[in-house]
């Protein structure tokens, strides 16, 4: 499954992109949207996950805009692994209460660590309460991308996908290694991570790769 991140400021743009794909990330640290707004666009059938990185925002704003989302109807929520845990254990509360899927993310923009110290960045995310564990660092080099890739060995729900112009294969290859989904921009200038594909091409590339498997 493709999902597609979303930082439109315009929620009625965000609806209209909404119905145009299989699920979204809203990155609610970009939109700007207030509680309204929020409400309206979570209310969307389409699978969504309620995202808000720390950079712009403090960890009050931060818990009030996640808390909407989920009471709003996220499908999943995103909690950073660095993030206090009495605020991870409230989220994680809320989010049980309102079926609402966990993910435990850990993002480095700065290097990939080596395959031991990911594995165990993995069991973290599990240990803190993760349905799914998210795993994203900047890969620098085809042995950072097969570290990276080598975690779906564990078979547990996840995502691991290496950032920059050297992670864009493992956003391609993750969903046939298994990951719960991976990520894309909906248009060409609207990623929110480097090394986001194309939506529509992303989706091309995986349909013609799952059509020559099947053969």
């Amino acid at each position: 499954m493709i999902c597609v991140a979303i930082s439109d400021k315009d929620p009625d743009k965000c609806l209209s992109l909404l119905d145009q794909v299989e699920m979204a990330e809203i990155r609610l640290d970009l939109t700007g949207y207030d509680v309204q707004k929020i409400k309206k666009v979570f209310a969307h059938p389409t699978p969504t996950i309620a995202t808000c990185r720390p950079d712009n925002l403090d960890s009050e704003q931060q818990i009030n805009l996640l808390t909407t989302a989920i009471m709003a109807g996220a499908s999943y929520v995103d909690i950073e692994i660095e993030a206090p845990r009495s605020q991870q254990e409230n989220l994680i509360k809320l989010a049980r209460e309102h079926r609402c899927k966990v993910i435990i993310s850990y993002h480095n923009f700065q290097e990939t660590p080596g395959l031991r110290d990911l594995f165990r960045i993995v069991d973290r995310c599990y240990e803190l309460g993760a349905d799914v564990a998210k795993v994203a660092t900047l890969a620098k080099s085809n042995k950072d991308c097969v570290h990276l890739l080598s975690l779906y060995s564990a078979d547990k729900p996840l995502v691991a996908l290496g950032m920059g112009k050297e992670g864009k294969i493992t956003r391609i290859l993750a969903p046939l290694l298994g990951a719960e989904f991976t990520f894309a921009a909906m248009d060409e200038g609207e990623a929110t991570a480097p090394g986001q594909i194309n939506y529509s091409r992303l989706k091309s590339i995986l349909e013609l790769l799952e059509k020559e498997l099947d053969t």
